[in-house]
Parts: structure tokens; sequence; C-alpha cells
């Protein structure tokens, strides 16, 4: 059963996938969740009190700052605010038509982006709690026939680096989960979406990409239950990280990633260096700390 003293988390998109099993994560720690879904319902079992479900639109801006306040006064307090819903857009880059665009990176990015802003005062007037950002493994490793799901997580990802740094005096933490493919249905024809049109020169990369996406949909070789728990221990930690990779193929695409960013660094190296300004141009210009 929930206490006074348990922690408050307020989680978008329980009603499937990662976002349920984390809020029936938390529940069984005999924690509170507020969470939130399209139709502010829920079956999930839980004790009197410990669970509240919040209708939510992440494309409502309007209304997006009453459901965060309204979460608020339901206890007093939040305390973990965790922004989970979203979706994926599957297609090459030069399919993705206006509408599909600007629909991605209102659920992914703009969505989360204002239920942060709405949170934000209360989180500063406590001096603690914690954001968690759950982006993608596409925010730090993206790959083709993703282009503009993985541009909207990868903006949430610059965000969230930045917001880190911005509160971290006040009290506050930041953390970015970066999931690799899970067993949930993201990738099934419920959740998916894809592009429109298809454009043969792409067949065989954004294309193939796809087309592997949907193969592999229900064969996933993450655990959303054990994803849910990595999450709440890195929350509890006493030092919690700035981003949690979630997945071994999470971690060899993000390695992979690092080891031809850090290539590239060493290669050009010299170019790099060779557009600072030199001799008497040099003095009293602000170098990075």
């Amino acid at each position: 059963m929930a206490t006074n003293d348990s922690k408050v988390w307020f989680i978008t998109g329980i009603s499937r996938g990662l976002g349920r099993e984390l809020a029936k994560a938390v529940l069984a720690r005999g924690e509170r969740v507020i969470g939130t879904t399209r139709d502010g319902k829920s079956d999930l079992e839980t004790p009197a009190g410990a669970l509240h479900v919040l209708p939510l639109e992440l494309t409502d801006t309007a209304g997006i700052p009453q459901v965060v306040k309204q979460a608020h006064a339901l206890h007093g307090r939040l305390d973990v605010v965790v922004n989970n819903a979203g979706y994926g857009l599957l297609g090459a880059i030069e399919e993705t038509t206006p509408e599909e665009s600007r629909h991605v990176f209102d659920v992914n990015f703009f969505g989360p982006l204002h239920v942060v802003q709405a949170a934000l005062p209360f989180l500063r007037a406590q001096r603690r709690g914690h954001i968690v950002n759950i982006t993608s493994i596409a925010g730090l490793a993206p790959m083709a026939g993703s282009g503009l799901y993985a541009a909207a997580k990868c903006a949430l990802e610059g965000l969230s680096l930045s917001l880190a740094q911005e509160v971290a005096p006040l009290g506050l933490k930041v953390t970015l989960v970066e999931p690799g493919a899970f067993r949930t249905d993201f990738l099934s024809q419920h959740s998916r979406r894809e592009t429109r049109g298809r454009i043969e020169d792409y067949a065989k990369t954004a294309g193939a990409v796809v087309d592997y996406l949907g193969k592999i949909s229900g064969k996933q070789l993450g655990d959303p239950a054990l994803g849910a728990r990595a999450i709440v221990d890195a929350v509890v930690a006493e030092a919690p990280p700035l981003h949690l990779v979630l997945g071994s193929d999470a971690l060899r695409r993000t390695r992979e990633r690092m080891g031809a960013l850090n290539g590239e660094l060493d290669r050009w190296e010299s170019v790099t260096k060779s557009t600072d300004l030199t001799g008497p141009e040099a003095a009293g210009t602000l170098r990075p700390s």
C-alpha cells in the first residue's frame, strides 16, 4: 500500500508497452502513480488510491498544463515526471509528408517539452524531483528508415542534456532512457506508422530497414518488465545516470556510433583545429571551458 512517504510518479502513456510496465513496477514498490492515457482509462489492478489516471493528448498544447496541475493537486507534489508516450514513424525522409513530420514532432518532442515546462514550476518550488525522458536508441544512433522519428528523439536528447545543467543547482535530476528493441507492440500494426508512399530508390536502405522492423515485431530481445525495473532502479539510485541505455542491441549501436565519431575526430583533428584564430588576433578570445 502507498504511504505518505512514498514517491509520486507522473507517467505519460501507461496504456501499454513500457509505460504500462513502468506503472506496474512503481506500484509494486508501494508508490503512487498518476498516469495518462488518451481516454483517461486503465485496466491496471491497484490498491485504492495508489493509481490515478488522467486523459492527456500530447498534441493538445493548451491542455497539457492543466493536466499537470491536476496531477500535482492530487497529492500536493510530483517526485518523478516520466515522458514515455510516443510513437514511431517509419519510412525514408524524402517520403515523409509535411503533415507526418509535424505530427511526429508534436507527439515525440513538443508534447514532452510542454510536460516538462508545466512540471518545472512545481519541481523548482520543491527543490527536488526527477525528470525522466524516454527517448530511443534512435536518438543516439539513428539509422535509415526512421529519420523523422530519430530527429524528434535527437531533439529530446538535446533538450534533456541542456535541461540537466539548468536544473542541477535547483536540486533536480534528469535521466534520458534510450531503449533498443523491446517486445512491446511498438512495431506492431496496432502502433507503427509508415510514410504514405515508397520511393524505389530507397528500397535497399530505408525500405529494407522498414521491412526488417516489421518482421521482428513480437520477436524483440528486450523484456519490457525488466526494462521498467531498470528505470526504477536508476531513479532511486544515489547517483542516477544521465544516460540509461537499455538492451544489448542499443549498447552495441551506441558503441559503434561513438567509435565512428571518435574515429572521425581523430582523422580530421588537424582540420578542426586549423579554423581557430592564431597570433595577435587570438588574444582576448573566449576559450571553451
